[in-house]
């Protein structure tokens, strides 16, 4: 089991979801987050005052899967969120070493589904 989590451009996302769906990858936790990388952010002005944005905003996908399942899910991710510009996002994958789903009291790859 993998825990794979994303960190994409906001206007990214509904193409990235259509992707996981054509791979049949339908579960998935979204939240926004926010952060920078080579971006390093920008400045602007607001009311007149000069404001650094080094925080921007992206949206965080968290997936667990099967282990045949790990392929497709990058694929998908990758396949809706690439532009080829800098701030494309990151992908993460972590070992996960136990799922329990509550309403059934059901452990390991079962739990995911």
């Amino acid at each position: 089991m993998k825990l794979i989590t994303a960190y994409i451009q906001p206007e990214r996302l509904p193409a990235v979801k259509k992707a996981l769906y054509e791979r049949e990858v339908f579960k998935m936790s979204v939240t926004n987050a926010l952060g920078c990388g080579q971006q390093k952010g920008y400045r602007e002005t607001y009311r007149g005052v000069d404001i650094e944005v080094n925080l921007l905003k992206k949206i965080r996908i968290d997936i667990a899967v099967n282990e045949d399942f790990v392929e497709r899910t990058i694929e998908g991710i990758v396949a809706g969120a690439r532009t080829g510009k800098i701030g494309d996002g990151k992908i993460l994958v972590t070992e996960l070493l136990e799922c329990i789903r509550i309403r059934t009291g059901e452990k390991g790859e079962s739990a995911i589904g």
